[in-house]
């Protein structure tokens, strides 16, 4: 486990010529569970989430590395999609924001069913919603932050991260995050011990079994 690459939601990401933000989601290759992508959230003005392809990322201590500038990053992919839906019969003030699930075809990549933003009057008589969502490419699926992690019998935890081959970016461990059911015990579980990553990350073992492990590190 000592050589595996470790991506940790919530790391600081730098590119080679300042900070870029942190990570706050994983994309996955469902099928052949390796992760292609990093979403990168910007923390200063209202900028958009980055995808970040993995092969431009290395890992160091307490953060990740992007080999490109800060200039590159901000032509990669949006991470975000943001829509707006007017409608009829508004009478001033705000809509309300409304979740989106499931995902969707917009010009060869997935959206996901996050949502934020809020709507906007747009004048007498009509209004309009301002719609955010997550973009993944088409047939891959993401981790976010705090994603619930469910053995057979219940759910145990809430995600923190992911242990890889560094050679082809294959998860080798889904890590949960501290203050699990097992108090302060970091715990790595195998991937052959990951049903899907559907919906959560969904396990083929027990709530004891996974308490058996030993701690990460």
């Amino acid at each position: 486990m000592a050589e595996s690459t470790e991506f940790t939601i919530g790391t600081r990401a730098n590119c080679s010529d300042g900070f870029c933000g942190e990570v706050s989601r994983v994309i996955i290759d469902p099928v052949a569970l390796a992760v292609t992508h990093l979403v990168i959230e910007p923390k200063h003005g209202r900028e958009n989430g980055r995808l970040v392809p993995v092969d431009l990322v290395e890992t160091a201590p307490d953060e990740v590395r992007l080999h490109c500038t800060l200039a590159e990053f901000g032509r990669l992919d949006s991470a975000e999609e943001t829509d707006l839906v007017e409608g009829a019969g508004y009478q001033g003030g705000f809509g309300q924001a409304e979740a989106v699930q499931g995902y969707g075809d917009a010009g060869g990549m997935g959206v996901g069913g996050s949502v934020s933003g809020m709507g906007i009057g747009m004048g007498l008589g009509h209004y309009a919603r301002t719609y955010v969502q997550d973009v993944v490419p088409m047939g891959e699926t993401e981790v976010g932050s705090g994603e619930h992690v469910h053995a057979v019998d219940g759910e145990i935890g809430r995600v923190d991260g992911f242990l890889l081959d560094p050679a082809d970016h294959k998860v080798t461990h889904v890590v949960l995050e501290e203050g699990h059911l097992w108090g302060k015990k970091e715990v790595a579980i195998p991937i052959s011990a990951v049903k899907d990553v559907d919906d959560g990350i969904r396990l083929n073992i027990t709530k004891k079994q996974v308490g058996d492990l030993p701690p990460a590190g």
